[in-house]
């Protein structure tokens, strides 16, 4: 039976079940909050959500100190543990923190350099690891679910950044079973690589936004997720910029500035626009792309990442705000999404020096050659009665995750097609650990056309009832993860095993 009917009766369930899938037995079913927010309507903050102060200047996130000592090495120690802190006068929310802060610390280092991070899991009674997302690092440093780091125990990180690896990556956890609920209680950061000669001009600055969202209950805890979110994926009712709720930024007239955009929710889609400003895209997760793309607006799905270029030239307040954007929504509670102020820019009236024009050229990318291999794979929901109750699985090529099993075989440097065939219900943003890959194009109503920009991607949305195609290549071996970003859905059995042979 298809997914919407039993949502139209009123059957969904949806609990996570040793093999992934989503169970419950039809004795337990009573009782069962449907909405996205304990009851609450999705469609603009939730009637009685808690109110979060807005304007506060944003902040810079606090920089990750290198211990090294010399050039050319990176090592730090980052610590999960229960925190603290307040969204809302005078509540206090418990969270999990990297190094005391959420988002955690912006790690910097250089395209070259060799990093050693000690990881100290201190989440009590929860294992975790640290996923380096979208960096080409070996796969027994990727923090692969299969690899956990027990609660109490410590485990070091080492990789070197290869030449050409500069971009906007980020670090969350991948632990099996826990990975959406350990982020959206926290614990997500920002990793820029720099490159040791940027062609972006260093006036324009380089400004970090994460992007995260939250749900708070009337007492300030976070509550858990519903069957709503299990459904969609936990959307939340206030989404915040470096932790703070629509903070304001000043610059002066005439004044260019370096925006890093990183959507660290755990399902929510933003497609963002400028009002009042130019908007200039000039990387994607992979870094930069071989020349600006003027843009008038941006989607960013769970996990992508967005290098921008805005151009302040008249006086007065400048938002960035979100647009409508419908990714399918199971059930009802569907998020009124457009229209939320996220930033406010205040350009005075004052002008400030001269600016340089962004260059017209970035940086090479090459096409990866001809693939030696294709590959199919089908994205797909699934709800069924079986003696016990009702089962529902967000699926890859009809099988739900299971980690000790291998879904493909890949060859270190062989290029291979990837064919992602959508016929679920709601967009999914596909995520492949240990590489970057070129996508080549989108096919839907029998429609083919080309990204807006040719670039290095580790992340991209597949649209419902969209075919894409991409062209990958890994480059080390070992046992990597592929998945949806929707980190419900990836819990739920939307991940793969891909086995990389030398």
């Amino acid at each position: 039976m298809h997914r919407r009917g039993f949502l139209a009766a009123g059957l969904a369930t949806v609990l996570a079940s040793p093999r992934a899938l989503a169970q419950m037995k039809m004795d337990d079913m009573s009782g069962l909050d449907m909405s996205g927010h304990g009851g609450h309507d999705m469609g603009a903050m939730a009637e009685g959500a808690v109110a979060l102060p807005e304007g506060e200047v944003l902040r810079d996130l606090p920089l990750l100190a290198n211990a090294a000592g010399r050039p050319g090495l990176f090592k730090a120690r980052l610590t999960a543990e229960a925190a603290v802190t307040r969204f809302a006068e005078g509540l206090d929310t418990p969270i999990l923190a990297y190094n005391g802060t959420s988002p955690g610390p912006l790690i910097e280092a250089f395209e070259g350099d060799r990093v050693e991070i000690t990881f100290a899991n201190r989440i009590e009674g929860e294992a975790s690891t640290i996923h380096w997302h979208g960096m080409p690092v070996p796969a027994d440093q990727d923090g692969n679910p299969m690899d956990p780091v027990a609660a109490g125990t410590d485990r070091v990180y080492a990789f070197e950044l290869p030449e050409g690896s500069a971009g906007s990556y980020w670090y969350h956890p991948h632990a099996h079973g826990t990975t959406a609920e350990q982020v959206y209680r926290g614990l997500a950061g920002a990793f820029v690589v720099k490159a040791k000669a940027d062609p972006v001009p260093a006036e324009y600055g380089d400004t970090v936004l994460v992007l995260t969202d939250l749900r708070l209950a009337a007492d300030g805890s976070m509550p858990a997720n519903t069957m709503t979110d299990l459904m969609n994926g936990r959307v939340g009712d206030h989404v915040l910029v470096n932790g703070q709720k629509n903070p304001r930024l000043a610059v002066t007239k005439g004044a260019v500035r370096r925006l890093r955009l990183y959507n660290a929710t755990n399902a929510r889609f933003l497609k963002l626009a400028f009002d009042g400003a130019a908007m200039t895209v000039i990387g994607t997760d992979g870094g930069l792309l071989a020349a600006p793309v003027a843009a008038d607006e941006i989607l960013l799905s769970p996990g992508e990442r967005i290098e921008l270029v805005v151009s302040f030239g008249r006086p007065g307040p400048v938002t960035l705000a979100t647009l409508d954007y419908d990714r399918g929504w199971m059930g009802p509670g569907r998020p009124a999404d457009g229209g939320l102020t996220l930033l406010t820019i205040d350009v005075s009236e004052e002008a400030g020096g001269a600016m340089p024009p962004p260059p017209s050229r970035l940086r090479p990318i090459a096409p990866l050659p001809a693939p030696a291999f294709s590959r199919r794979l089908v994205f797909s929901e699934t709800m069924a009665m079986n003696a016990t109750g009702m089962e529902m699985g967000f699926l890859i090529n009809g099988k739900a995750f299971d980690m000790a099993r291998v879904d493909i075989v890949g060859k270190a440097g062989e290029t291979e097609l990837w064919e992602i065939v959508n016929q679920a219900d709601m967009d999914h943003p596909f995520h492949v650990h240990g590489t970057q890959f070129q996508v080549i194009e989108h096919e839907r109503d029998g429609k083919i056309s080309r990204p807006p920009f040719f670039a290095w991607k580790d992340t991209v949305n597949v649209a419902r009832g969209e075919t894409l195609r991409l062209l990958l290549r890994q480059e080390q071996p070992g046992r990597r993860m592929y998945h949806c970003h929707i980190l419900e859905h990836e819990q739920l059995g939307m991940m793969g095993v891909l086995d990389v042979t030398a």
